[in-house]
């Protein structure tokens, strides 16, 4: 289970990132980068937020719909950044994957100090990066950033 252990050994402002789409033979790939105030974290969150990839349909779209009422106090930010199947086909999936990561980043509208970004390439970005090898499955940022996209 994810907890905020990456999260408090940063300095400054920490965003996960993460994303969905580079599986399928078609479609856009879609990155999310989230904030979290982890002294506002919800209860229930902090129970069911996992690897979107571990989570039911159901529990899924209760944690989606969770980090959305998160926003809508301000205790958390999210970014949604995409890249175009006409990208993934000029640039490749790889560089796909990281532009919308970047993209993501943008849309959030603050620049964190830290990024903590799941898998093993950084995406270029204007702050520090940890990438965290199955990050979604040990951080709550990159956990949030996991279940957004869909």
């Amino acid at each position: 289970m994810p907890d905020f252990v990456l999260e408090r050994r940063c300095k400054g402002l920490v965003c996960g990132i993460d994303e969905a789409g580079r599986g399928p033979l078609a479609g856009p790939v879609v990155a999310a980068a989230v904030i979290l105030d982890c002294r506002r974290f919800p209860k229930m969150l902090r129970d069911e937020l996992d690897d979107s990839k571990m989570l039911t349909r159901e529990q899924r779209e209760a944690c989606h719909s969770a980090l959305r009422q998160c926003v809508d106090r301000g205790a958390a930010r999210i970014g949604v950044g995409a890249a175009s199947v006409h990208e993934i086909d000029r640039i490749n999936i790889l560089r796909a994957a990281l532009l919308a990561m970047a993209r993501a980043v943008d849309v959030l509208g603050i620049r964190p100090d830290v990024a903590l970004v799941d898998g093993t390439i950084a995406p270029p970005i204007a702050a520090a990066v940890q990438t965290v090898v199955k990050g979604d499955s040990l951080s709550f940022s990159i956990a949030a950033a996991s279940v957004m996209p869909r």
